[in-house]
């Protein structure tokens, strides 16, 4: 090898060694930071050491990629963190097309000289990232609320989408037996975009976190396929290294669910009920004076965020009011549900945004036992990972979800925007219970009312 495939294998090596410290920094919240910025600087030394490849003998086209890229990779990375799940499924669909175009484009200059190996690995690569281009955009469309966040169903979807799935397998094993037949190779890439959709599509929001981990399970297996057409050893192991935790993550949020991968696939959670559950009493709503003067003389306040404190970007002002109290003497604690939000991981990113320290954030399985001695229990915008029915009602659709068990505290407070069910659009009996008092209006205003209310008692 001349010395710059050597310097070039280096650099490889490093990167590689930084993917992996990465992800293991990405494990728990106390080194996520770290393990950011060494996917980082994986990522730059891959670029930096690609740069040096003999192949290549124009960094013009380069160079405007670079820099078309950084435009729209700076602005994208400077949205809210209220925004961060619709950012991060735009990423998976930036990177699904990258690997697709490359698949195309090796096949239209190779064509059936790629080889048997290499073609089925191209052919993997384009299928996989091109279904996740769409499906990532779908995913992005549903979290900005430009479709509806419910299932879109329509009569006989899973015979198309079998029918589809079926055409798209065997235009690939039809093409793989002669890839000189490129009709067979179009077919296959026409398919899995629309498969994407569809596959998307019947999906309620309420699950996207499962879905989220699942497309970038797919667009890391398609950047695997992309290295070993390519020949390029840091494609094949990060690209492994995220298709993997990325699926892993998805069945270990599936378990948190209770519920299996072709449930949420193809379950249509979300979508509208026949039979509802039955609740009796009525919800009873609550004044700020009077939850401010439950805060403030409680022994242990246990807040519990879920996607409403998202879209009322009200993580400061919780951690103001958290402040607040730990200055008067209570203990605050966060719960945190595994598939609260709109993306793995989002309540913990939003808490500490807002400096909320790792100390304070529970998990389900450690705050639960807590729970019957915790004096208020805040729910601000949950409601699936709370609903006892879950825990209680063998005939609900999320019945053996394991849940945040706040209707064992001693009192609860849920801060709502109005009476209206969540995402999976099930009646939830905690807010009818006696304990439970219902505080209305948006999350961050609710909040710093409570901040205010509590300075005067």
């Amino acid at each position: 090898m001349s010395y710059a495939q050597y310097f070039i294998e280096a650099t490889y090596l490093i990167a590689s060694c930084l993917f992996i410290l990465g992800l293991k920094g990405l494990s728990h919240p106390d080194t996520a930071r770290r393990g950011m910025i060494y996917a980082a600087a994986g990522m730059a030394a891959a670029v930096f050491g690609t740069l040096f490849h003999p192949d290549i003998h124009n960094y013009i086209y380069i160079a405007i990629g670079l820099i078309l890229g950084s435009a729209i990779g700076i602005p994208m990375a400077m949205v809210p963190m209220t925004a961060m799940p619709q950012r991060t499924a735009l990423s998976h669909a930036f990177g699904a097309l990258a690997a697709s175009m490359v698949g195309i484009a090796e096949y239209v200059i190779h064509g059936a000289s790629l080889g048997g190996a290499k073609s089925g690995a191209l052919g993997l690569e384009v299928m996989l990232g091109s279904l996740t281009v769409t499906g990532s955009l779908i995913a992005a469309a549903k979290l900005q609320e430009m479709m509806r966040g419910t299932p879109i169903m329509f009569k006989g979807q899973q015979v198309v989408n079998l029918g589809l799935f079926v055409t798209m397998v065997g235009s690939y094993m039809a093409w793989l037996v002669n890839p000189a037949t490129a009709v067979f190779f179009y077919v296959m890439v026409t398919c899995a975009f629309i498969f994407g959709i569809l596959l998307v599509i019947p999906i309620g929001a309420a699950d996207m976190p499962v879905v989220m981990s699942l497309l970038n399970s797919y667009a890391g297996l398609s950047s695997a396929a992309t290295g070993f057409v390519l020949g390029n050893n840091v494609l094949i192991i990060a690209g492994t290294l995220d298709g993997f935790s990325g699926f892993i993550l998805s069945i270990l949020m599936c378990r948190a669910m209770n519920r299996s991968m072709t449930n949420v696939l193809f379950g249509g959670f979300g979508a509208p009920l026949t039979a509802e559950t039955t609740v009796t009493g009525s919800m009873r709503e609550v004044t700020v004076d009077d939850v401010a003067v439950q805060l403030a003389y409680a022994n242990q306040v246990v807040f519990v965020p879920g996607y409403g404190m998202a879209t009322a970007q009200a993580q400061h002002a919780v951690r103001e009011l958290g402040n607040l109290l730990e200055e008067r003497g209570v203990s605050v604690k966060y719960a945190i549900h595994p598939v609260a939000g709109r993306m793995p991981g989002h309540m913990n990113v939003l808490l500490a945004e807002a400096n909320v320290p790792y100390s304070s954030l529970y998990e389900m399985e450690q705050i639960n036992p807590e729970m019957p001695t915790t004096d208020v229990a805040v729910v601000i915008g949950a409601n699936d990972v709370v609903n006892p029915d879950a825990r209680d009602n063998p005939k609900s659709l999320i019945a053996g979800m394991p849940i945040i068990e706040v209707d064992r505290a001693k009192a609860v407070v849920v801060l709502k925007r109005g009476k209206g069910k969540g995402f999976s659009g099930l009646e939830n009996p905690l807010f009818f219970k006696p304990v439970t008092g219902m505080l209305y209006g948006d999350a961050k205003s609710s909040i710093t009312n409570l901040t205010q209310a509590i300075q005067k008692v």
